[in-house]
């Protein structure tokens, strides 16, 4: 072998995080970082940089003190990257980076055979309220709350694609901080890039549906492969 290509396969081994030979297999993500919830289940959503419009989801298992992976998929984030969640700026088209909660799922499909979230079905007058002004800023309102505008809200129904499922991701969602930015989801893939939430193929939104267990306290972590915002700082 050539010493140029011996060197290049040795570097691609260090940049894919995999072990030298002989030497002990990679921790897996979550063991890597600096805070997975508390819980016993977990959605990474890792993007290469921050720039990056896609990237990988993997949902997880902790089995015996031990994390494992329990399915993967190509990811879409924001149109704008990612950015720090605590820095966001609504109307960027940017995925907040940091550790959430997700409060229930919801869709304009049934719920995927085997799913335990509390699943919202979406009517002809459910909205998502992301105006500043309203009372009900960052809420789902069934029928659109009157201090509301309709051009500050996503009227849900007209999404038949990216809602058919989702998960309410809990960015600024239990104390909501006006201007950080509302309606942020996990949702089935649409045309292109997202206005800043995390989009997954319908398949694999069915899957994790059915896989995610509310008493199991699951989490998403949305970050980075390195950097300031390095998945592995949450």
């Amino acid at each position: 072998m050539r010493p140029r290509v011996a060197a290049l396969l040795s570097a691609s081994v260090l940049v894919l995080g995999a072990a030298p030979a002989g030497g002990p297999p990679p921790r897996p993500l979550p063991a890597r970082m600096a805070d997975t919830g508390g819980g016993t289940q977990l959605i990474t959503a890792v993007a290469p940089g921050a720039r990056s419009t896609k990237g990988t989801v993997t949902w997880w298992d902790r089995r015996g003190g031990r994390w494992v992976k329990a399915g993967s998929a190509p990811a879409r984030f924001g149109a704008g990257g990612t950015v720090d969640g605590a820095k966001r700026r609504q109307g960027t088209d940017t995925t907040p980076t940091g550790l959430y909660d997700l409060p229930y799922a919801f869709g304009i499909q049934a719920p995927p055979r085997g799913t335990a979230y509390r699943y919202r079905p979406v009517r002809e007058d459910s909205w998502w309220c992301q105006d500043n002004g309203s009372r009900s800023y960052n809420r789902w309102t069934e029928p659109r709350a009157a201090d509301c505008r309709a051009a500050e809200a996503e009227h849900l129904i007209t999404y038949p694609v990216q809602y058919a499922h989702a998960l309410v991701i809990g960015f600024n969602y239990h104390r909501p901080v006006r201007g950080r930015g509302a309606g942020i989801f996990l949702h089935v893939d649409g045309r292109g890039a997202t206005a800043g939430c995390v989009s997954v193929p319908a398949e694999a939104m069915r899957r994790i549906l059915a896989w995610a267990e509310p008493a199991a306290g699951p989490h998403i972590a949305i970050g980075t492969a390195g950097g300031a915002t390095a998945i592995t700082r949450y």
